[in-house]
């Protein structure tokens, strides 16, 4: 959803085609799946809601040729994950804000934990940590300091800076603070390396 939505609000996909993917996926009585069918192509991804194979997208900005490689985040595909992060120059840690979701990433055997840790086994030095589902908190100031501060502890453990990782708040579904500042959140003056 996040990516799809990025690549859109980026002009990478027409309003047409989302359109579309909107109409396919409420057929579907998945119509909240939109953004994430740019890049979830095959059948069963669509069906089960997860992605299963990377996918590239590439765009550019006024400053950067950017490639997208969204990799499956499902412990059933972790070779897939892991074949896409090695490609990259940095990763974007999507950790979900939702009370009990975050949590269960961060715990002992969580994704969000294992994702980090090969990530930088991987070479990957990069690190952005993007807080999504902030909508779910209700734009809760208190809950993405405690998630920043609960994120910080592991990445250090793993090996990463925390002083030196953006963390940005964010909603992938409706887009506030993936380009431009959100009202929602007024709270956010972006992100300053210590």
């Amino acid at each position: 959803t996040t990516t799809g939505h990025l690549i859109y609000k980026c002009g990478g996909i027409d309003k047409r085609t989302i359109e579309k993917f909107e109409k396919d996926a409420a057929d579907m009585g998945k119509s909240s799946f939109k953004y994430a069918w740019v890049l979830d192509k095959l059948k069963a991804e669509r069906e089960r809601g997860i992605t299963i194979d990377i996918a590239l997208w590439k765009f550019e900005t006024p400053k950067y040729y950017v490639t997208v490689i969204d990799a499956p985040g499902h412990r059933d595909f972790i070779k897939n994950m892991i074949t896409g992060t090695s490609q990259a120059d940095c990763a974007i840690l999507v950790i979900a804000a939702g009370t009990g979701e975050f949590e269960a990433g961060i715990s002992k055997d969580g994704q969000t934990r294992e994702h980090a840790l090969l990530a930088f086994t991987l070479g990957v030095r990069q690190l952005i940590v993007a807080i999504n589902k902030m909508d779910t908190t209700k734009w809760s100031e208190s809950r993405y300091e405690e998630i920043v501060k609960e994120t910080s502890i592991f990445v250090k453990k793993v090996g990463y800076n925390p002083c030196g990782i953006p963390f940005v708040p964010f909603s992938g579904w409706h887009g506030d603070n993936m380009l431009e500042e959100s009202t929602n959140m007024p709270w956010f003056k972006g992100w300053t390396k210590e």
